[in-house]
C-alpha cells in the first residue's frame, strides 16, 4: 500500500506491480473516507499533499 501525491502515482503503480504482480487499485483520497484509518498527509515520496491510495 502507498500513499503519494499526483508526481509519484506512477512510481508507486510501478513498485506495486513489482511487488505483487498483479494491477493495483488506485483510490482518490479527495472522494474517500475511512471509518478506520486516517491516510498519512503526506506523500511517502514527498513532501507534498497525499492525493491518492495505490492497493
Amino acid at each position: 500500500m502507498y500513499v503519494v501525491c499526483k508526481e509519484h502515482l506512477e512510481l508507486a503503480i510501478d513498485m506495486f506491480v513489482d511487488e505483487y504482480e498483479d494491477a493495483p487499485d488506485v483510490v482518490d483520497l479527495k472522494d474517500t473516507e475511512f471509518s478506520d484509518w486516517d491516510p498519512p498527509a503526506k506523500c511517502a515520496e514527498c513532501e507534498k499533499n497525499a492525493e491518492y491510495l495505490v492497493v
